[in-house]
């Protein structure tokens, strides 16, 4: 097995690991974790993870390197990165609008590279992971793909489509959770009890994407399925056009997009 370095363990990097000690539990002692904070090493201990002093000890004693810090923090690590990375070691970037282009520059080493978009559902082990590669080679490559498809689906992408795939994937959770949150507030609104109206919700949210995904339909013809002439669903459907939701969706996208390219480096 490889060893497995991870600078940061917040929630992504906790999502990550528990997937690789689901896929195989003696995955646990080839990883290390460095964070700044103690209480987050004292629960990586307790999942038989090993923990590290320093960023620089983490990036001498692993083959592949997960940058699990938030954006603004990558210039301070790269360069503790940079004083223990050689040639060989892999790094897997997971933050939004950071490039290979920026960390190779910064260490001063056009390492092997992985830059992933996962989103928060691989905490659960369902999440959706865009991953780009770098000067990486098949086999390695591949190993850092199970990582993330441990947790959930994992697709390749072009790192020019990276930004992008911030709307689709990354961002796109809490898109839901406001569809959702509308739903459950109109039933509460109706006297439907709340945790009643949840369940539905989320088996509706469920199947609706079970159905996307395995009917062989395309979203165009499961709408029109489920929209009888005449009847309540077209009903909705013609005040959510009138309200604009569709082109609203696509200009929310586009927004997170060019945010994501305005925080870029």
């Amino acid at each position: 097995m490889k060893r497995i370095g991870f600078i940061g363990a917040g929630n992504m990097a906790t999502a990550i690991i528990d997937g690789l000690i689901r896929a195989d539990k003696a995955q646990a002692e080839y990883i290390t974790v460095f964070d700044v904070l103690p209480e987050k090493l004292e629960v990586m201990k307790q999942k038989g993870v090993g923990t590290s002093a320093s960023v620089s000890e983490v990036t001498k004693d692993s083959d592949i390197i997960v940058l699990a810090v938030k954006p603004q923090n990558y210039a301070e690590v790269l360069e503790c990165v940079k004083e223990s990375v050689t040639p060989e070691k892999v790094i897997v970037t997971i933050a939004a609008g950071i490039s290979t282009d920026y960390i190779a520059k910064t260490i001063g080493c056009d390492c092997p590279m992985v830059r992933v978009m996962p989103n928060t559902p691989l905490l659960l082990g369902v999440g959706a992971s865009a991953l780009s590669r770098r000067n990486i080679s098949d086999d390695d490559f591949e190993y850092v793909y199970r990582m993330f498809a441990n947790g959930g689906v994992a697709e390749i992408l072009d790192e020019s489509q990276m930004n992008s795939v911030i709307a689709v994937n990354g961002s796109s959770p809490a898109y839901v959770y406001l569809f959702a949150k509308a739903m459950i507030d109109y039933a509460r609104s109706q006297g439907i009890a709340e945790d009643k109206a949840l369940r539905l919700v989320c088996a509706t949210l469920k199947g609706s994407a079970e159905m996307l995904e395995n009917s062989g339909d395309s979203a165009d013809v499961l709408i029109k399925k489920v929209s009888s002439p005449g009847g309540t669903t077209l009903k909705a459907l013609e005040k959510l056009d009138e309200k604009d939701f569709y082109n609203g969706m696509i200009e929310a996208m586009e927004a997170c997009t060019k945010r994501a390219n305005e925080l870029s480096k």
